[in-house]
């Protein structure tokens, strides 16, 4: 059984290290936190009483099971972001991750100067230098996975997000990550109904630890939806977003298909 998150983290730590000597190169910025971004993001996310959930789009041309999912070609990142606003996101998310997911912190930078809706710095973020590169390039929300970082580890990157202003989105892959991330004060807690250790999706899981958030709460269903039916499922159950990536990526159109997903609910 191939364990892609022990392989992943393992290269993130080493592309860490470069991060550090380059930081120690340059004079380091002087940062302003920006409490904005943070009550930005999670505006986006809270359901309102009757609404469908928000919708958190995801940029993503790879990965590590699916292979390639859409073309890359220069600017079209960019073009699918614009696209997933019109079509009624309120959230973009974007690879950070350039070996596996073919994305870049440059990509997260021009998405965020091209959509007016917050954006989510989704990557393997295990050290305080990568969020302040999410800070840097203009994110407002930050992937912090529960699977792969220690309980103290976790809630010193929280606190460090936080001091930015930028709020972290914390993701559990179980019931017991889900009491993890809890525990650590997350505001936002997203379930990913997909394995990151082997890839798996298992949506009865998801929707059950969904189910299980504390209702103050807010949170994220995080892949799996491929379908209407999918997205009405998750609609009809307690989250108040759904991160869908594949699906849309892989459309002609995704904004229009973001727009058919919505109103098929």
């Amino acid at each position: 059984m191939n364990d892609y998150l022990f392989e992943i983290l393992a290269r993130t730590r080493r592309e860490n290290l470069r991060r550090r000597r380059h930081v120690k190169a340059i004079r380091p910025l002087q940062r302003e936190p920006e409490p904005e971004r943070s009550e930005r993001g999670i505006e986006a996310l809270r359901r309102a009483a009757g609404d469908l959930p928000s919708v958190m789009a995801e940029v993503k041309f790879r990965s590590p099971s699916a292979g390639t999912i859409r073309t890359w070609s220069a600017g079209e990142g960019v073009r699918v972001a614009r696209a997933y606003e019109r079509g009624g996101a309120s959230v973009v998310s974007v690879l950070a991750d350039a070996s596996d997911f073919m994305g870049s912190p440059l990509l997260v930078r021009r998405v965020s100067e091209a959509v007016s809706v917050p954006v989510l710095f989704k990557g393997f973020v295990i050290d305080p230098v990568q969020v302040d590169l999410a800070f840097d390039v203009g994110a407002s929300l930050v992937l912090l996975i529960v699977r792969a970082l220690g309980d103290k580890a976790l809630e010193s990157l929280m606190a460090h997000t936080r001091a930015l202003g930028m709020e972290p989105v914390v993701e559990a892959a179980d019931a017991e990550e889900v009491d993890r991330a809890v525990a650590a004060g997350s505001t936002i807690v997203g379930v990913n109904a997909r394995n990151l250790q082997t890839f798996q999706v298992d949506m009865g899981m998801a929707h059950e630890c969904v189910a299980g958030v504390p209702s103050e709460r807010v949170t994220v269903f995080m892949s799996g939806v491929r379908t209407n039916d999918d997205f009405r499922e998750v609609a009809q159950g307690r989250a108040d977003a759904v991160l869908i990536g594949e699906d849309l990526m892989r459309a002609e159109d995704p904004g229009a298909r973001l727009s058919e997903l919505l109103g098929s609910a």
